[in-house]
């Protein structure tokens, strides 16, 4: 996919709603060759996917070792909305907690003096975090009214030429 494609992709409207969500599910090889998928909270700032996580979080040995990752950002709601995006993560880390670790949580349901106790507590767990950086090389929105997963559309086409003939 080239990054036009991509950037088209992500500038749909329904995408820059996914991407203003709180979170993504991140997907990645472990170390030992099997898949993983964990959910994570994440902000987008124009060009990136940025995810913080602990300095000794088990993710990172196998994102170090391989870093193509998969991300998928949905809706609860049907029919679901899905911003499917792949890509590498780089990783970098940094003193202190990332601003966009404290972005990531701000939608999160807490009054101004809980939202003031929360970042107390992870100022006081956390010296440091890795942040998680992922440029889109790859994206696909699928909405089941407008687009569909790809299997669906060949599915179609092949009904249609069917019909056709």
């Amino acid at each position: 996919m080239q990054p036009n494609e991509v950037t088209e992709v992500l500038n749909r409207p329904l995408s820059q709603e996914l991407l203003a969500r709180d979170l993504t599910r991140l997907a990645y090889v472990a170390k030992d060759g099997t898949p993983r998928n964990v959910p994570i909270g994440f902000t987008w700032n124009g060009s990136e996917i940025v995810m913080c996580t602990s300095k000794n979080a088990p993710k990172l040995p196998s994102l170090r070792a391989n870093p193509a990752v998969a991300l998928t950002i949905d809706t609860e709601v049907h029919p679901p909305k899905i911003l499917l995006i792949r890509g590498r993560a780089e990783l970098d880390v940094v003193d202190g907690i990332p601003d966009e670790y404290l972005e990531s949580s701000g939608t999160y349901e807490m009054t101004p003096e809980q939202r003031v106790e929360w970042e107390a507590g992870v100022r006081s767990l956390y010296d440091g975090m890795v942040r998680i950086v992922v440029t889109p090389t790859w994206a696909k929105l699928i909405d089941f009214e407008t687009t569909l997963p790809s299997a669906v559309e060949e599915l179609i086409r092949e009904r249609d030429e069917r019909q056709r003939a």
